[in-house]
């Protein structure tokens, strides 16, 4: 019995990886239990083991003159009988205990505690073996699916993969391979013991420390990785020699090793970035693959920053539902605002209208691409206003500021543009105010119009008007202390000549008619006729005189050769 047994314990400790030491403490531990609750009597009951004859079940008595509890005191006489004279008071006795009359109740009971005790021991020992290994790669098959978890076979023990760690998209069968992280290791004596996970960027790093020896051996480091499981990823990376490239590394060639782990994330993408130290920078490339222009801190505490991109990236900038700017955000650790060039530019512009309407000086530290700490390093080179600064060169600004040639490039030419944002305001307004008194001097003048209206008048008119009018002639008046007298005036040929129809008389500059009422239109059209007729006159009045003129020229000679003319066309006839 006690080989068997011994056969046993050996079997568990390998199958379960525990020491033999435990599985049998666990062993003694469950017959203690069984025989107190088999016997009933208050008798300390002691357990040993013996590797010839197994387990050896026995009762502890003491040493008494007078027995006052059987179940654990036992008289000097007795005590003597059993073990020779050498006992003495006080002394503990153990005395064996029948195994055979442990039931099938205790048998059960000794069962119960065995298993509670060697798997008590065995997540013991999970724990200490897989404490140290969270943020491992490990692989496992897929041996079972409960209620959307995912149960692992890690080889030892199972490993549960939550459905909260798995990545979306990824669908998984029944004895797959299945590459994951230790993601948790719990000690307590319910549920899985070991949580794995899918969705971690652990799993990233171990990936690529398995497909980039460089990274493996130290010589690119990856500073930081965040993810969205199942869509997209970005990782920084850096180089501790000059002459290893860390995201030519990281890609390998045409690709190689990047896309063996987009295989093994199911197509998730991956975004490699070139560490920096400075904050600007590491944004800006966090925010790949668009096109930062500038980057702005806004608040060192609270860890705000402000990029400005084109409207052409804005879009880009952001990603699908803010995809690309939130990882771009727990990548670098501060808070990011993207805003477009387009949009700063106006706001600037209208903050700067403002500003320059109320009449106040312009700060320079509310110039595009100033702050206050830059603003006092040109104020110590007597640059104190905006047209100081408009003045100055960028040369100057980057040996003032410390800054790039495109940086100081962006300052002066914002400067500029307030300076002439100011100036085209105060012109504006010049040209309003002359505007304003041209109307003032108009209404003047119309009042003074109107204070000398003509009124009409019964008076005769001149003697030959009307005649004059009726043969369309053009009547002028003349300025005189005398009664004002009018006298027509006759066209000449080269005035009525102007006056043929189709000519072009259009002006180069239209000026617009007045408003004509029904009588001035009727008054117009009588003018039109008279002038038609006149016309006329004159037309037939100067083919009259241009066939008088011709008959006149004719000579005797003429009329002489006209005759015999003739007559030779009587003779041929």
């Amino acid at each position: 019995m006690s080989s068997s047994i011994a056969q046993n314990i050996e079997a568990l400790c390998q199958e379960q990886g525990i020491e033999r030491d435990l599985v049998i403490e666990a062993m003694k531990e469950a017959v203690r239990a069984a025989a107190k609750k088999q016997f009933r009597s208050g008798e300390d009951i002691q357990v040993d083991w013996n590797s010839e004859t197994g387990i050896e079940l026995s009762a502890s008595k003491v040493v008494v003159d007078e027995v006052e509890n059987p179940a654990t005191e036992l008289s000097i006489d007795e005590a003597r009988e059993l073990a020779g004279d050498e006992v003495e008071l006080g002394d503990a006795l153990l005395l064996p205990l029948p195994m055979e009359e442990l039931g099938r109740i205790a048998a059960q009971t000794a069962k119960q505690i065995l298993f509670q005790k060697v798997r008590d021991a065995v997540r013991s020992n999970v724990y200490e073996q897989y404490i140290d290994k969270i943020g491992d790669l490990v692989n496992g098959y897929v041996k079972r699916f409960e209620r959307g978890n995912i149960i692992v076979d890690l080889g030892n023990l199972e490993a549960i993969l939550p459905r909260s760690q798995q990545s979306r998209g990824e669908q998984w069968n029944q004895g797959e391979r299945i590459r994951v992280v230790i993601n948790n290791v719990s000690k307590e004596s319910k549920g899985p013991q070991v949580e794995v996970s899918r969705t971690s960027p652990e799993l990233l790093l171990r990936l690529f420390e398995m497909e980039v020896p460089e990274i493996y051996d130290g010589t690119v480091v990856i500073k930081s990785a965040v993810r969205e499981p199942g869509e997209r990823a970005k990782i920084a990376v850096m180089s501790n020699e000059r002459d290893v490239d860390p995201v030519g590394a990281c890609v390998g060639m045409k690709g190689s090793r990047v896309q063996a782990i987009i295989r093994e994330l199911r197509g998730e993408k991956i975004d490699i970035i070139e560490w920096s130290d400075e904050p600007s920078v590491f944004a800006a490339n966090a925010l790949s693959p668009a096109k930062v222009n500038q980057v702005r801190i806004t608040d060192i505490e609270n860890r705000q920053m402000e990029v400005i991109v084109n409207e052409d990236q804005l879009s880009l900038a952001i990603g699908k539902r803010g995809q690309n700017v939130r990882l771009a955000t727990k990548l670098v650790g501060w808070n990011i605002d993207i805003r477009s060039e387009e949009e700063i530019k106006r706001e600037v512009t209208e903050a700067m209208g403002a500003l320059i309407a109320s009449g106040e000086a312009v700060p320079l530290s509310d110039i595009e691409g100033v702050t206050a700490a830059q603003a006092d390093a040109v104020a110590e080179h007597d640059i104190n206003d905006i047209d100081a600064l408009a003045g100055t060169t960028i040369d100057d600004l980057v040996e003032f500021l410390d800054l790039s040639l495109d940086e100081a490039e962006v300052i002066l030419n914002a400067a500029q543009a307030v300076v002439a944002m100011r100036d085209r305001s105060l012109q504006g307004e010049t040209e309003e105010s002359s505007d304003e008194e041209t109307h003032a001097v108009s209404a003047e003048l119309d009042e003074s119009v109107d204070a000398q209206e003509v009124e009409p008048s019964d008076e005769m008119t001149a003697e030959g008007y009307d005649e004059a009018v009726e043969q369309g002639a053009l009547v002028t008046d003349s300025e005189s202390a005398e009664p004002v007298s009018l006298e027509g005036v006759t066209l000449s040929d080269d005035e009525l000549a102007l006056q043929e129809p189709g000519r072009d008389l259009r002006p180069d500059t239209i000026t617009p008619s007045p408003d004509l009422g029904a009588t001035e239109i009727a008054g117009l059209e009588n003018v039109d006729n008279i002038t038609a007729e006149v016309l006329a006159t004159d037309e037939e009045i100067a083919s009259e005189e241009e066939n008088a003129e011709e008959a006149q020229t004719l000579t005797p000679a003429d009329s002489e050769d006209a005759a015999p003319s003739g007559s030779t066309d009587d003779e041929k006839q």
